[in-house]
């Protein structure tokens, strides 16, 4: 994938005109993360980014929750149940890219990624592990379930569906669903066009044709929009033909 390109792209549309190196860093950050736990569907990539853009108020890094959950049952070292514990000596406030919060849920993640977040919820701020208690939490990882919520992105984007809305159930609910959804479409877009940009370069060189890098990084991505569009109408073609068959 043509990751010049994929920032290029989200710059535009979802960082006011370009990445600072911070935002950058933590995309590239999640994207390794993405290909070490075999996340291969470009839409539970794109939801994951837009969760992260949400949560992390657009920085795209691991956050503590704004007051350190001053005032909520988890910030008075009480279980989810209501019952108080002593030990370990901390409390278990919302953390990293999806805001990881109670006791279970740090105790619960820390056994399934094999870290000891129960004794030091702040390794929850590590980029590489937040992004990994991301990936664990939202899809079917380790514990073939969605560990945040009990649902995971595999019930909202699969081969007969793709709902960007009621997936934000996997975190929390229905909170700020819709506008969580329009940035898992324009994460989508940059992250498609990026990937077919790639496919047609390839394409491109297998054919004979001269492609610098130097090129790549200077082709206008209305042509790949452009081209985008072509492939799908060809793909819908195939299909109907398919259909007659």
């Amino acid at each position: 994938m043509d990751n010049d390109l994929l920032y290029r792209e989200i710059g535009q549309s979802l960082f006011n005109g370009r990445l600072s190196s911070g935002q950058q860093a933590g995309i590239e950050v999640k994207i390794e993360a993405f290909d070490r736990h075999g996340i291969a569907d470009e839409r539970w990539r794109a939801y994951m980014l837009a969760t992260s853009y949400h949560e992390t108020a657009c920085t795209m890094q691991p956050v503590e929750e704004i007051g350190k959950g001053k005032g909520k049952p988890y910030g008075e070292k009480r279980k989810h149940d209501g019952t108080a514990y002593s030990y370990p000596d901390k409390l278990y406030f919302g953390r990293g890219d999806v805001q990881l919060t109670w006791y279970e849920n740090y105790k619960k993640m820390g056994r399934l990624l094999g870290i000891p977040l129960l004794a030091c919820p702040e390794l929850s701020l590590d980029p590489d592990i937040s992004a990994s208690i991301m990936i664990e939490g939202m899809t079917q990882g380790v514990s073939t379930r969605g560990d945040f919520t009990g649902v995971s992105l595999e019930n909202y984007f699969n081969h007969r569906k793709e709902d960007p809305v009621n997936a934000r159930r996997v975190v929390n609910g229905l909170d700020q669903a819709h506008r969580i959804a329009e940035y898992y479409r324009r994460f989508l877009a940059a992250l498609r066009m990026a990937m077919v940009f790639t496919l047609l370069l390839v394409m491109g060189c297998k054919s004979g044709q001269v492609a610098t890098e130097k090129m790549v990084t200077h082709v206008d991505s209305t042509a790949v929009r452009e081209e985008m569009t072509h492939l799908g109408s060809m793909k819908r073609q195939h299909h109907m033909q398919s259909l007659r068959l």
